[in-house]
């Protein structure tokens, strides 16, 4: 498996992410829109500013993802940190619309009320099938 060719195409097609939080020991995840930004290597998605996760990210920036797959099981899992950005929503529009035309309407109608957030991570397992999950470092 080309692991930097799978990574690509999957961040590329895949629009979703279980996104997992841990505060006080008790697990919470949910499902949040995505762009893989190439230049930053992070994912980034946005949320309203007084949504419970803005709050859990408050108490630990540790979190953990799985993108969504709609067919077949090919996903990507990791863990990483996540930190409001420096950027707004409405500067990574382009790359939310790209991606997820719909999110027009979204930005139009919740710009001002949604803050822009980014999760880092070096490394990322990617599963194609049952037979071919491997590793991928974003530093190669």
């Amino acid at each position: 498996m080309n692991t930097k060719q799978e990574f690509t195409r999957l961040m590329n097609t895949q629009t979703e992410i279980a996104l997992a939080t841990c505060v006080d020991g008790q697990p919470n995840v949910r499902i949040v829109n995505f762009y893989f930004d190439e230049t930053a290597k992070v994912i980034c998605f946005s949320s309203f500013r007084d949504n419970e996760k803005v709050r859990e990210f408050e108490s630990s920036n540790k979190v953990s993802f799985t993108t969504i797959p709609h067919e077949g099981n090919e996903h990507i899992r990791a863990k990483g940190t996540v930190k409001k950005s420096s950027r707004t929503v409405f500067d990574a529009a382009e790359h939310f619309i790209k991606k997820i035309p719909g999110y027009k309407d979204t930005i139009e109608q919740a710009g001002d009320f949604l803050v822009l957030f980014e999760i880092a991570f070096d490394s990322a397992v990617i599963t194609l099938d049952f037979e071919n999950t491997e590793t991928y470092m974003l530093t190669e």
